[in-house]
């Protein structure tokens, strides 16, 4: 994947918005207002820092070297896949769901409703 695919895929879950809040090069991805995507346009290598089960962190970090503790995010709960192709397209695909799934699971229960309203 890359920043635009990654992109693209982020925008097509359910109630997702894309806003730059921390300036005009990062890209932040969130549902019903929480975020669980931002990628920075102005760092390279190119990347996106993605919400994670924080067992399951430490283990993709220790697997993949392209999957590090991301720079200026909480990294207990947060992990950076850098795009150099070495981490499988189905796995980031997969984190991007696990990590909207986590920050779901904590949204206030009306948001939840209304999110379920919009599938």
């Amino acid at each position: 994947m890359n920043v635009e695919s990654t992109r693209l895929y982020c925008l097509s879950k359910p109630g997702t918005t894309e806003d730059t809040p921390f300036g005009e090069d990062v890209l932040v991805f969130k549902v019903m207002g929480k975020m669980f995507a931002l990628t920075n346009l102005s760092r390279l290598p190119l990347s996106v820092a993605l919400k994670c089960d924080p067992e399951r962190a430490v283990d993709l970090r220790e697997r993949y070297d392209a999957i590090v503790p991301p720079y200026h995010m909480n990294k207990v709960h947060w992990n950076e896949i850098i795009f150099d192709g070495s981490v499988p397209d189905a796995l980031i695909r997969e984190l991007i769901d696990h990590s909207y799934d986590l920050v779901v699971a904590g949204l206030k229960k009306v948001d939840r409703e209304r999110l379920a309203a919009m599938s």
